[in-house]
């Protein structure tokens, strides 16, 4: 992996449809060192209808999901600004479409890929308007069986569109017998695409893990609290804890690309040489006597007597002069 892992940030509606709030969220992000950051485009009239259940009644204020949708959205000249202060403080603008107009709005606006959200992935007519584009695209398969997403895969190459696969559970939190890592590996044999993890745990951990396993994305909610309101932030991590994943999944990623050659010792001889140590005898012996095992020690450092390693070689051997306890025993002291 030469390259770094890929760590976007999901804003989703963290913001809770306020502008001020989603700005903040952009100043805090650029200074985690996270490369992109990541939206959900909301046209409640082109992807909706008062018919929509909520996932998850959360909310005080709307009495529909509709209405929450109509709620998150920004206009067309805020999505512009949006973008324009990511590109300010150096973050990747991406965003997760939900209508045909929503990709119209985000080409406008100069999105630099797209993210497919599980719900998507069998959306051909939304698939089909993004690929048009000709843009990046992420899909995330937590909704999606394998027969699924071949169906999803087989069309986006169909169509040469460049695009990446993420491993996803829908849940809000994950627990740990659900982030299914061992995918990660499924996914990255059977299609040969770039593939990463979308993180919902709560836990700096999985993304680690999933990167050490390969993840060459990595994508997570981020909430300023996780007792903040709105659908995600139970699911998300802090500002605080994505910092400490950046600076571990960097790590992560200088260690796969230095490998430890454990044939060659050069950098540990004299670390060696201290911690290693010499055979003495642990009593006063006389001229003579055979060397027992009872009879030996080990002490630091190495070098001052015969091996330690090499201790089967000197039992039963007579000692040719007078020793006192504590002493190194050395070869000229054998017969």
């Amino acid at each position: 992996m030469n390259k770094k892992p890929y760590l976007i940030a999901e804003i989703a509606q963290a913001h809770d449809g306020s502008l001020g709030i989603l700005h903040s969220y952009i100043d805090a992000i650029a200074a985690t060192g996270i490369q992109g950051i990541k939206f959900q485009m909301h046209i409640a009239e082109a992807e909706s209808s008062i018919h929509e259940p909520f996932r998850v009644k959360f909310s005080y204020e709307d009495a529909t999901r509709y209405e929450y949708w109509k709620r998150m959205e920004f206009t067309l000249e805020q999505w512009k600004e949006i973008k324009q202060h990511c590109d300010a403080v150096g973050l990747d603008f991406i965003c997760s479409p939900f209508s045909n107009l929503a990709v119209d709005w985000l080409e406008e606006v100069g999105v630099q890929s797209y993210k497919i959200g599980s719900g998507e992935v069998n959306n051909l007519l939304l698939l089909e308007k993004v690929v048009r584009t000709g843009k990046p695209i992420i899909i995330s398969s937590g909704m999606s069986s394998f027969k699924e997403l071949d169906k999803t895969v087989t069309f986006l190459k169909s169509k040469n569109a460049t695009f990446s696969i993420l491993q996803c559970t829908t849940a809000y939190p994950t627990k740990p017998e659900e982030y299914g890592l061992n995918v990660l590996n499924e996914l990255k044999n059977r299609y040969h695409v770039p593939i990463g993890f979308s993180d919902h745990s709560t836990k700096t951990a999985t993304g680690i893990a999933a990167v050490a396993l390969g993840a060459e994305i990595l994508e997570f909610h981020v909430v300023f609290h996780r007792s903040l309101f709105g659908p995600d932030a139970k699911a998300s991590l802090t500002i605080e804890e994505t910092k400490q994943l950046v600076e571990a999944v960097n790590d992560i990623h200088i260690a796969q690309n230095n490998p430890i050659d454990k044939n060659s010792l050069d950098n540990f001889k004299e670390l060696k040489s201290i911690f290693e140590k010499s055979l003495a005898l642990n009593r006063n012996l006389a001229k003579g006597h055979v060397i027992t095992f009872d009879d030996l020690e080990s002490k630091k450092p190495k070098g001052y007597g015969i091996s330690a390693t090499d201790f089967e070689k000197v039992i039963g051997r007579k000692l040719n002069k007078d020793k006192v306890q504590w002493n190194f025993l050395n070869e000229e002291d054998l017969e």
